[in-house]
């Protein structure tokens, strides 16, 4: 953040525009309304000043020569000192693939380059409106938070319509987040003031017949501060008004009122899901990086009274090796922040893949279907002399399959789509079996027809966890053991459970891990595999996953031989 005149503070921006016309026309107004601005031309050199200097905010077009502006967000999203600096995307029209292409890539805001020069100044100063307090601003005495592994967003409805708070929440429930409802803004307070939950985002009714729904936005703000307060896990929450984005006065209203987003009520159930996810990821990960902060400035301060109270060289020596070993562990944690981030990614784009695909499938599907019966009808009214008898035979036999193929695809979409609804966060009941055999399904191009994979399910089929036990945990320990195997070879996968525990036993007739290598094979970065073959992150990740489950995970020999990694998790709520 630079100073102005007078010593008041603006913000830095950095404007990714391949235009020089448009790029000079956004920073004269950007530059008059006090913001200091740093232009790039491509996304490759806006990546290249990042290592330079961090902006504040990054405004980027989506259609960028080279990588696009979607590709940049992806970029920053995975790095973490740049994770949370908030990103605007900027496109010639208000396409709906567009738009939703640049906030699922970790946009938080899309607007198009024709909008109100003032909306933009809007949208900007409500995205730095929220921005997280700098270390060294931190309150002294206060506590840095504890934070759950996995943590469901807490989402709060306040709409006088039981219409409208049925059915946002049944479609945000379905998004994985913890929803309330208040039907006016008394109990929306007192909801808020409770201690008992921590709030990620509030939707509100801005254009409420039977309340002043400004006025509550102005109330709510005041409740949120900047930084978490003592005892509690997060930072203020998001606000989002649920009105009209093409009433300007409307908007600047509802801006100047705390609302960080403005949604239309008319609007679908993409949009919506769309608009409050990417507020959801920025407050999460702005909840994030403030603990790491904060615990960054907390072994900072430890380190300074250790050194203060350092009566001799022995001392302060072992002051600095335990500082050491807080530094690589926060260092480790870091990494697989970043790995974390990168298999989200992976679920999105999973996803959208197999959302596209599965449209036109459906329609060839439709097809197929009517040119079968249409031939079948054309060979069931041939003249018995005509001659066409053979070729209408082999047509039919063509086009059965035709649906044979298509079929197989269908069972693939069905199989990503079920893999990126694994990559969630929160925990559920999972069912282990459909959820194995998707991995499997998913691995075929490793296993072909080289690997058997046995199956003994013998524990109950559902299970209370977290889906990356198997998405992430799982998955990695069957792919390993299809990568060991040279040849053909089997994997053998059992399941057991009794009344307090669930088994997952995992075998393969590979060459196994020696023993004295069975100690390291969890550490961070530690690989058997050839330089460019492995990262030495997945058992690492594997093993903190099994961890917030309270279970254990072990590696031994096979009967066969090879390798046998056995997960042991406690069948009881995680809290």
């Amino acid at each position: 953040m630079s100073v102005g005149p007078g010593g008041a503070p603006t913000a830095d921006i950095l404007l990714v525009e391949d235009s020089e016309t448009q790029a000079l026309q956004l920073r004269h107004m950007l530059e008059t309304n006090g913001f200091e601005v740093t232009w790039r031309a491509t996304a490759e050199a806006a990546l290249d000043s990042l290592n330079e200097r961090l902006p504040d905010l990054v405004i980027a077009d989506f259609h960028l020569p080279g990588m696009n502006g979607d590709e940049l967000t992806r970029q920053m999203r995975l790095n973490v000192r740049t994770r949370a600096i908030p990103v605007i995307m900027l496109t010639e029209a208000r396409e709906r693939a567009v738009e939703r292409q640049g906030l699922e890539s970790g946009a938080d805001a899309y607007i198009s380059k024709s909008a109100e020069r003032e909306l933009i100044i809007l949208r900007i100063r409500a995205l730095l409106r929220r921005r997280s307090t700098p270390v060294g601003e931190t309150t002294e005495g206060h506590e840095a938070p504890s934070f759950s592994t996995f943590r469901r967003a807490c989402i709060l409805v306040v709409d006088d319509s039981q219409t409208r708070r049925t059915y946002l929440h049944d479609l945000l429930s379905r998004e994985g987040y913890a929803v309330s409802l208040a039907a006016e803004p008394a109990e929306a307070i007192s909801l808020i003031g409770s201690p008992d939950t921590a709030w990620d985002c509030v939707l509100v009714n801005i254009l409420s017949p039977r309340f002043d729904g400004l006025e509550l936005c102005r109330q709510l703000n005041s409740y949120r501060g900047l930084a978490p307060l003592p005892g509690m896990e997060v930072s203020g929450f998001s606000i989002v008004g649920l009105g009209n984005e093409d009433g300007g006065d409307v908007l600047a209203k509802a801006f100047a009122a705390g609302a960080d987003d403005i949604v239309p009520t008319t609007a679908d159930a993409d949009v919506m899901r769309i608009r409050v996810r990417a507020l959801v990821r920025r407050k999460l990960l702005q909840d994030e990086n403030w603990r790491i902060e904060a615990e960054l400035r907390e072994r900072e301060l430890a380190f300074e009274r250790a050194r203060a109270e350092a009566a001799s060289a022995e001392a302060l020596a072992k002051a600095n090796q335990e500082l050491e070993e807080a530094n690589r562990r926060l260092k480790d944690t870091q990494s697989k922040l970043v790995q974390a981030a990168k298999m989200a990614s992976l679920g999105e784009l999973v996803a959208g893949i197999a959302h596209e695909i599965n449209n036109p499938l459906a329609f060839i599907l439709a097809h197929q279907g009517t040119v079968e019966r249409l031939l079948n009808d054309v060979a069931a009214k041939l003249p018995p002399d005509a001659g066409l008898e053979r070729p209408v035979a082999k047509c039919i036999e063509r086009v059965g399959a035709m649906k044979l193929g298509l079929g197989r695809i269908q069972e693939l979409v069905l199989n990503l789509r079920r893999f990126s609804r694994l990559d969630e966060g929160d925990f559920q009941t999972v069912n282990v079996r459909d959820s194995i055999e998707t991995v499997v399904a998913l691995l075929g191009h490793k296993l072909g027809t080289r690997i058997d994979v046995r199956r003994r399910y013998e524990a109950v089929p559902d299970l209370y966890c977290s889906p990356a036990l198997l998405n992430q945990v799982v998955m990695n320990i069957i792919g390993n053991a299809a990568d060991a195997i040279s040849g053909t070879g089997a994997i053998d996968i059992e399941t057991s459970s009794d009344e307090t525990t669930y088994t997952i036993r995992i075998s393969d007739t590979g060459p196994g891990i020696p023993s004295e290598l069975r100690e390291r094979i969890f550490e961070p970065f530690f690989t058997t595999k050839p330089v460019g073959a492995g990262t030495g992150l997945g058992l690492a990740i594997a093993y903190s996953v099994v961890q917030a489950h309270k279970g254990t995970i072990t590696v031994d020999s096979s009967p066969s031989g090879g390798t046998s990694f056995t997960i042991t998790i406690p069948r009881q709520n995680i809290g």
